[in-house]
């Protein structure tokens, strides 16, 4: 197994710092010497340390946390692989530190570093959890963002809402905390890059006291490229589910289930109705039921993809197949049983009754094989 690579300066072994800066890195080399700098500035009578958590970008960083290490308390941890995303490599930042306080922000300076001493006071002031907002009174989004990525911003805030009530922005990747609050985590599952959003409903800050919100002007990227691709959307959706199913651990998969089936239904019942006029009913249940496991299987497979690590048993879908299977054979034998012991139903329950056993059988056969993970059943993975 591969494990981070350090570059430690000799300055940082002289005296404790008070704050620890996590700054996760992946091509961003170009952003490093001014966001050094701007950082000096603001915290000149403070003793902290820059943990630049790279992963492995290849692209000069390494050569750049070495010249910038020798007139800055900087140090360089290069993952490789990395794993997790942002979210890991801010995990992996918080493993080196060394400082009471800790604080995370991007390597693109669109956190202004400036604001960093009022973060500092919050904690100093017993705050157990910072963020930055760029929605609280205050703060600002410099630059025109556009109404798609508006709208993406909204919606993305508001499926946080359930973790992070009376929070302005709980999608802020800038924040800080104590180490105390950080070791009251449990069950920490890194996933993308919304590990503040994690933090936050893992370390139960809600039990202690309200987070502080700082507001914030943030800025347009200076050097390189967003990393917020689709594919991180997808896994911020991933991580939300993970959070849904910690926090509410009994609700969450009940609504999955039923939106799963509300899916799967749709599709269904167009293909019965097109068929129910020209053919028996057993014929269109037949043909009919398929689709709504096929639906099921995509969903499946974002199951299995996202949660393959806390999953209780070792054949996901070897368990699919059979639940399918089974669900099947009762829908077909309830339209068999109805079609011919009751003649003269209504072709509506002919739909309704076989998909609804049928779907029964499908939830007494998850849960039977633990199927849905109620929570994450994994033993609790502190942060260590």
């Amino acid at each position: 197994m591969s494990h981070p690579s350090l570059t430690t300066p000799p300055a940082l072994t002289s005296e404790s710092p008070e704050l620890s800066i996590i700054v996760p890195t992946l091509r961003e080399a170009a952003n490093l010497p001014l966001l050094a700098k701007r950082l000096a500035a603001a915290l000149p009578d403070t003793l902290y340390e820059l943990i630049v958590v790279d992963d492995d970008s290849r692209d000069g960083t390494d050569r750049v946390c070495g010249e910038l290490a020798m007139s800055h308390p900087l140090k360089l941890i290069t993952r490789r692989p990395p794993k997790d995303g942002l979210s890991g490599a801010v995990l992996e930042g918080f493993k080196h530190a060394s400082a009471p306080l800790l604080l995370v922000m991007d390597a693109d300076l669109q956190h202004p570093p400036e604001a960093v001493p009022q973060f500092l006071a919050a904690l100093r002031a017993g705050s157990p959890f910072v963020l930055g907002s760029r929605y609280a009174a205050g703060g600002t989004i410099a630059g025109t963002w556009s109404p798609f990525r508006r709208a993406n911003s909204l919606i993305a805030t508001m499926l946080a809402r359930p973790f992070a009530p009376g929070i302005t922005d709980p999608m802020s990747g800038f924040f800080a905390l104590p180490r105390t609050t950080l070791a009251r985590a449990e069950h920490l599952t890194p996933l993308g890059y919304k590990i503040a959003l994690e933090l936050l409903c893992k370390c139960r800050v809600s039990e202690v006291a309200q987070p502080t919100e700082i507001p914030i002007t943030f800025a347009q990227r200076l050097h390189g490229q967003s990393k917020l691709s689709l594919r991180e959307q997808f896994r911020y959706l991933e991580h939300l589910s993970r959070l849904y199913d910690y926090t509410f651990p009994r609700a969450s998969p009940i609504l999955k289930f039923g939106i799963s089936v509300a899916l799967g239904w749709a599709p269904a019942a167009m293909v019965f109705a097109a068929l129910a006029p020209h053919v028996h009913a057993r014929t269109a249940v037949a043909l009919a039921y398929p689709v709504a496991v096929a639906v099921t299987a995509v969903l499946h497979l974002r199951y299995v993809s996202a949660q393959r690590e806390f999953l209780p048993r070792p054949r996901p879908w070897t368990d699919f197949l059979c639940i399918s299977l089974a669900e099947y054979l009762t829908a077909l034998l309830a339209v068999i049983y109805l079609s011919t012991r009751a003649a003269g139903t209504p072709t509506l329950e002919l739909f309704l009754v076989p998909f609804a056993l049928a779907t029964v059988t499908r939830y007494v056969l998850r849960k039977e094989l633990l199927h849905d993970l109620r929570g994450l059943r994994r033993d609790p993975r502190r942060f260590e």
